[in-house]
């Protein structure tokens, strides 16, 4: 079951990211990458307007959007370093090549969760409104009686 799972997260990332797979492999990888980006903000948005209320719509969008950017990104790079580690057989640790781009990742993640833990602080809020509300004065057995008289 782990092994079908497995191979299907791999061929689900070989269509979008592998350049003999891609059904967009004719187009530079900078625009593919720019047709990811802009699905993510299409998709991000019609789920915010579906979702959020008004007052919260924003930081639920801003947070999915930065949500969904990262993990285009994240993926992309982790799939890319693991093709390279497949290929080259080397730790990190052995070469010691502990460049920018590894370094910027680990601070990208940190700050995809901080994102991440943003947008379900918005999603979990009780309460928006200062007003209480204690329901309607009358209950609904009461409300239909009144209206059968």
């Amino acid at each position: 079951m782990i092994k079908k799972l497995r191979d299907w997260m791999i061929d689900c990332a070989n269509i979008m990211f592998d350049d003999s797979k891609s059904d967009i492999r004719s187009l530079p990888k900078a625009v593919r990458l720019q047709i990811l980006i802009v699905l993510s903000f299409v998709w991000t948005t019609v789920f915010s307007l579906y979702v959020f209320s008004v007052t919260t719509f924003i930081w639920g969008w801003a947070g999915l959007v930065m949500a969904h950017v990262g993990l285009i990104i994240a993926v992309y790079i982790t799939f890319k370093f693991f093709h390279k580690a497949d290929k080259e057989k080397k730790s990190v640790f052995e070469t010691g090549n502990f460049n920018p781009a590894k370094i910027f990742v680990v601070f990208f993640l940190i700050f995809f969760i901080f994102i991440f833990t943003k947008g379900i602080q918005v999603l979990t809020k009780t309460q928006s409104y200062s007003i209480k509300y204690d329901g309607p004065e009358k209950t609904t057995l009461q409300r239909i009686k009144d209206f059968v008289k």
